[in-house]
This record gives C-alpha cells, structure tokens and sequence, in this order.
C-alpha cells in the first residue's frame, strides 16, 4: 500500500478544492465559477448573515472579488444547478439530481408527522403552488403563524419543506434577504435530468462516495460519508468496492490513524501559492475531525455557544497561508458606519506572526473592499492583534 506524506495530502487535498487553478484574468463570469462549482460539487447554505451570506466566501477564497448579483444569477438561473439536501442544504449540479432522488423517500420524523397531521393542507398548498407559480411562505393564503422565535416555523413554511425535501416542490431561488421561492420540480430542473432513469441507490451513493473523493482528493472513509452526509454503516462497504472496481484508491498517509482513499485523478502539485479566508462551511474545513487531520486546526463554529463560554469568538474564519491554516479571525460587517470588525485575531502556534499578520491584512482589506466597507478594524483581542494592528492601514 502506497504512503503519502501528511503535506503532501495537505496539498492534494487543496489542489481537488480549485487552489492550485490559475486566479481569473479580466471579469469573473459564469466560467469561473463553474470552475469553482465543479472544484468543490456542492455548495454549502447557511443564514447567518455577520460577515455575508456563508456560500459566497468560498467561491470569493477561490476566485477573488466577483459580483454576487452574478452568481446568484448563475446558481439559480442557468439551469445548470439546483438546491437540495447534498450536504445539509446546498447548490449542486442538477445533473447529481438523480444520484439524490432516494433521499426524498428516507425517513423523516417531521415530514412522516406533517403528512399524517396535515395531509389536506399540504396537498392544498402543493396546489397553490402548482397552480400560482414561485411562491414563498408569505405569499401563500394561509401561511399560518410563526409558534416560536427561532425555529417555531409556520404550518406554511413546514408544508413547503415537507414538499421540498420529498421532492414534490423544488426551491427556485433565494432572494437577496434570504427568502425562500418554491415551485414545481418541472419548472426549476432541465427536462432531460427528471427524464433521466435513477441508478440503483447502492449505485447511487457509490457514486456520490467517488465525487466526495474526488472534491477532497484524498479523504478517510468518514470524510468522503460526510461530503454528501452518507450513514458510515453503509460506507465502508461501498467503499472496499469502489476500490476492488478500482474506482478509488487505497492509501496510507503519515500520522492518520485510519486508511484513506485516493481519487485517481487527484493532482499531487509540489507547493501551494494562495491566501484566503475560509468559511466555516467550506468544503476545507466543514468537517471538523479532517481540519484536524489534515492541518492540526483545531475549529468549532461558536455561534450557539454562550458569550463568556466563546474560545475564540461568535463567527471565526480560518486563515490559509499556502498549504497551512495558520490564524483564525472573529470578524463582523458593521454596516452602517462601514467597518469590518476584527473582534479576534489568533496565531496558530509556530507561525510567523509578522508574515501572517501582512498577508491577514491583505486579505481583510480585500474583504472589506468587496462587501462595499471602507475600513477594517482591528480590535485588540488574541495574541495575534498587535501584529495585525501594525499590519493594517
């Protein structure tokens, strides 16, 4: 069995997420980030709005400042993606769509107590749907009324996720506050992919296992599970078949206590030249356990911990630094006076902190430049503060 050193799969697994591709040269457009989607397979949702939206930071990590307005264009409207439960709720290729079809018949406890509760009032807002058009929960006639502060979700919008994760509705897009639009699966999908005949469901996930593989490069068995969320009872088996199919490869690498799987078109490039702030729902780093591994970058998303309890702060970002995580930043876009606010800055151990604190700065200035602030910020808290104050116009 062939070993790898643990820079060298650093490196490998970099170079499958797009960081050894040439950076963009004029506009960035829709070919970029069709580089970018294909790099990475899914692209990861989430609410939380401090610095922006979570899935535009690794599209901007990978290809620079763009024009959000123009992604989102092109994730919702080029009819070459769609959103779905790949990874938690994400944009994926609609050509993976029949590769996820048997997800909208496992077994949800809420969507089973929906149905059965509310089996009439979720057919009739299928079919106002159906009926209307794109449609969100407030533009529903009777949306019904939010029963808690979080996620005390409205009989409305429980019918329209029911609806959406069984696949009877698709999400057609997301508006710039983050509003939710469904509509009919056949007015969101090409009709050639709802034509296309579904593969077996062990077939299914074998080939999801071998796109986590090749969007990671190199991976254990619970890293390539994870990519698509794959229960690992069922993956280990898959696996030792992808590799008898010699689909995959099986490999050692220094310092992992378990076997890892090569993708056979992985690149193995000699160094990494990039810089960039990670968020910590990028491919890179979402799986806290391969963070870990691959960089010795211990991370936990903080957001739901209590404020006197925060080790590093409410919404971190990882710095990259070539083929290393070398710092962390606490950071809030403070809107109205136009400041980013680094509330936290920390030095991996071992780092260059002068090094580190310019190349930071350079980052967090184009950062800022991009969501339209006119500063950045340096609060002095973390033992890299000082360094990054120095560093910052």
């Amino acid at each position: 069995m062939v070993t790898i050193k643990a820079a060298q799969a650093r490196r490998i697994a970099l170079a499958a997420q797009g960081f050894t591709d040439r950076a963009p040269r004029g506009t960035i457009g829709v070919r970029h980030f069709r580089r970018v989607m294909d790099r990475m397979a899914v692209l990861q949702l989430d609410s939380v709005n401090v610095v922006c939206r979570s899935h535009y930071l690794p599209v901007l990590a990978r290809l620079g400042p763009y024009d959000r307005a123009k992604l989102n264009r092109y994730l919702y409207r080029s009819g070459e993606h769609y959103e779905y439960l790949g990874h938690e709720a994400s944009i994926t290729s609609q050509e993976l769509q029949p590769l996820l079809r048997h997800r909208a018949r496992a077994s949800r406890r809420w969507v089973q107590r929906m149905q059965t509760e509310l089996p009439d009032y979720v057919d009739a807002v299928y079919d106002e749907v159906s009926a209307r058009g794109p449609v969100s929960v407030k533009e529903l006639s009777d949306p019904g009324g939010r029963t808690g502060p979080w996620w005390g979700h409205s009989k409305g919008k429980r019918a329209l996720e029911c609806l959406y994760v069984t696949g009877r509705l698709s999400i057609s897009e997301r508006t710039p506050t983050f509003v939710t639009v469904y509509d009919r699966p056949d007015r969101v999908l090409r009709p050639e992919i709802l034509d296309r005949p579904e593969p077996s469901e062990v077939e299914a996930k074998k080939q999801l296992l071998v796109l986590g593989a090749r969007s990671h490069g190199i991976g254990t068995a619970t890293d390539l599970g994870d990519y698509f969320r794959l229960k690992m009872p069922e993956v280990r088996p898959l696996l030792a078949e992808l590799v008898a199919e010699g689909r995959l490869e099986q490999v050692a690498v220094e310092g992992w206590k378990d076997r890892a799987y090569l993708h056979p078109e992985a690149k193995r490039p000699r160094t990494i030249e990039t810089s960039g702030l990670l968020s910590p729902f990028d491919p890179v780093v979402w799986f806290r356990p391969r963070a870990e591994r691959l960089f010795g970058f211990r991370y936990r998303i903080e957001i739901y911990v209590p404020e006197p309890k925060r080790v590093h702060g409410y919404y971190v970002l990882p710095f990259l630094l070539g083929d290393e995580l070398v710092a962390r930043v606490d950071l809030k876009a403070d809107r109205k006076p136009g400041v980013l606010r680094v509330r936290g800055s920390f030095a991996e151990a071992g780092v260059d902190r002068i090094r580190v604190a310019r190349e930071l700065s350079a980052s967090l200035q184009q950062l800022a430049g991009w969501l339209g602030l006119d500063e950045v910020a340096v609060e002095q808290r973390g033992d890299l503060a000082s360094a990054l104050r120095a560093a910052t116009p």
